[in-house]
């Protein structure tokens, strides 16, 4: 079969996924149904894929689903039991103190708290705590979401505790005899701090922006003149923000290595920020609100944002207390993943349930329910519901009926879009090479010498693809490698062009249907996926291609055109956005005009 045609046939889920999704905002839920069918078809009938194979994947994708559902369960239990503690009303105190102003509150939340939760235990969880936390204390469910996919881009690759390096990069290129004579002597343990303190760096060149553009994209989509100068008039805080966390990150990468920059530096941001925040530094001087709620389009609102409505609570509770759930949180999420006899005994042999060489496909399903955040978050739960004084037995199992409800609205897209992407990723046969293999091929014959320019973007198709990071980096560490060989790069230029991988991977979170549907259940969010991706795919698109001039600049060293160019592009950005007219929507997404 030809190149051209595999390209094609490759391509197909994901173009039914954004043509459906995104374009004629179907749900996702017959979205993934008809992409699961699409690539199982083309798997079988065209591929060459074993039928064993497409099983044994899709299995292994209702396993992961069932993991991410626990989370999504988790957390929304842990947000209903703290609404009904009158926790979040006292949090949301607490937030009107510092500033009423939203794009502060969206800043210390989303990409500081958030960052901090993504150190600890990554895999979606920020976006499990944060939307639903900005949606307690005021935001639009839709916005809630989109501040929280916007975050999962910077501190992604270092997120629970390094796994996207130290388990993506580090299985990819490890034991591979390419690598270990490209690099030689280097030892591949050195080459690979040597890759994550890159991509610390690039990531912080590129993402001490996101704070400013993730306020900017809420005051354009959700504010009452759509305007995205009302996001820029939060500058000063918002690049504070942005360096107070991402110039430690990279302290933390190039001293300690891969495991805390995320963890360490979203800490070190906190600590300078919020007590800034206090004293009024560098915070905007006119305070942004939503508006009025009687205005806001009813396509913004979630089922949690209604189902609290009703619920007013009058009892005195100190800050502290109200906080100290969401600090528990914290504590045992890098609890579990620090303390290493802990963490063994979590993710024991005798504490996983796997199926293993499902359907005689050599596949294998896991999953380790006491390691998850979601166990976190019901243990939580039931601690809160006797510190916080909840009393009254039935107000507690009306908070679990809720949340159950509320996850088993999210099930059936998760439980085809995570089987869709597991038999896309173990579509290999005896004939072709894997579908997100043909497809990096594919661009990488187009691009040739320019392909630093488009790894990020190859990087971040892999995540949208798996809804991972770790996975996108697994897929693709090693095509990334042997392409930079091929195109005359030596040890410390592949290593860049690695590093570009990582990146991009790390960015294409805050579009993956994965991410976008398991955020979206939190906030009780159905049927706009489509609309938050769109949106999330602005940040995103800055993202890679800021990361790949970057590359390219790095990689031709000294002072060259493509520094410029790199200078160019963000600044290009924030002038199309800052000068774009209020009221008319860059893409189509719903207005409450």
């Amino acid at each position: 079969m030809a190149q051209s045609l595999l390209f094609i046939l490759a391509l197909m889920p994901i173009v039914i996924v954004f043509v459906l999704l995104v374009a004629l905002r179907l749900s996702a839920k017959l979205t993934m149904a008809v992409a699961y069918a699409t690539t199982a078809l083309i798997a079988l009938a065209l591929w060459g894929t074993p039928i064993e194979t497409v099983m044994g994947a899709s299995v292994n994708g209702l396993v992961t689903a069932a993991n991410v559902l626990f989370i999504v369960f988790g957390a929304i239990l842990l947000l209903y039991t703290l609404e009904e503690s009158g926790a979040i009303s006292r949090i949301r105190q607490g937030f009107t103190s510092i500033s009423p102003d939203r794009r502060v509150q969206a800043i210390l939340i989303a990409w500081l708290f958030g960052s901090l939760v993504e150190g600890a235990s990554g895999f979606g969880t920020p976006a499990a705590i944060a939307a639903p936390l900005l949606v307690a204390i005021g935001f639009p469910a839709m916005a809630a979401v989109l501040a929280a996919l916007i975050i999962q881009s910077t501190p992604v690759s270092f997120g629970a505790v390094g796994t996207p390096i130290l388990l993506g990069v580090n299985t990819g290129l490890a034991n591979q005899e390419l690598v270990e004579s490209t690099i030689a002597p280097m030892a591949f343990g050195d080459y690979l701090v040597h890759i994550a303190v890159n991509v610390a760096m690039v990531h912080a060149l590129v993402g001490f922006l996101i704070p400013l553009i993730m306020v900017a994209m809420i005051t354009r989509f959700f504010g009452p003149n759509r305007s995205f100068a009302e996001g820029f008039a939060a500058w000063k805080f918002a690049l504070f923000a942005g360096i107070a966390f991402t110039v430690p990150y990279f302290l933390v990468a190039a001293v300690f290595g891969p495991e805390f920059p995320s963890l360490i530096g979203a800490m070190i941001g906190l600590a300078i920020v919020i007590p800034a925040a206090r004293r009024g530094l560098f915070l905007p001087r006119e305070v942004f609100d939503f508006g009025p709620r009687k205005n806001w389009d009813g396509r913004w609102i979630g089922t949690l944002e209604q189902s609290q409505q009703s619920v007013e609570h009058e009892r005195p509770m100190s800050l502290a207390k109200a906080w100290t759930p969401y600090l528990l949180v914290a504590l045992l999420l890098i609890a579990t993943r620090v303390i290493t006899p802990l963490k063994a005994f979590l993710t024991s042999p005798e504490m996983t349930l796997s199926l293993t060489n499902l359907f005689g496909s050599g596949i294998s399903a896991s999953s380790q329910p006491l390691y998850l955040p979601g166990t976190v978050f019901v243990l939580v739960s039931l601690f809160a519901y006797f510190f916080q004084g909840m009393g009254k037995g039935g107000s507690y199992r009306a908070v679990w009926k809720l949340s159950g409800g509320t996850m088993i609205k999210a099930a059936p897209a998760l439980l085809l879009a995570v089987p869709m992407v597991q038999v896309f990723i173990n579509s290999a046969s005896t004939d072709h090479l894997s579908m997100p293999l043909v497809l990096a091929g594919g661009v990488s014959a187009v691009s040739g010498e320019f392909w630093p320019l488009v790894s990020p973007t190859v990087g971040a198709l892999g995540a949208f693809i798996a809804g991972s990071n770790t996975v996108s980096n697994m897929m693709f560490s090693l095509f990334q490698f042997s392409t930079a060989v091929n195109i005359g790069l030596a040890s410390a230029g592949a290593a860049l062009v690695v590093t570009l991988q990582a990146v991009g991977g790390a960015a294409g979170n805050m579009i993956c249907v994965h991410n976008v549907v398991a955020a979206s259940a939190t906030v009780g969010l159905v049927n706009r996926e489509g609309d938050l991706i769109r949106m999330a795919l602005l940040p995103m698109i800055y993202y890679v291609v800021q990361a790949g001039l970057l590359g390219m600049a790095l990689i031709a060293g000294g002072l060259n055109l493509w520094w410029i160019a790199a200078v160019l592009w963000p600044l290009g950005c924030l002038l199309a956005m800052r000068n774009s007219p209020s009221g008319k929507p860059l893409v189509a997404v719903p207005s409450a005009r």
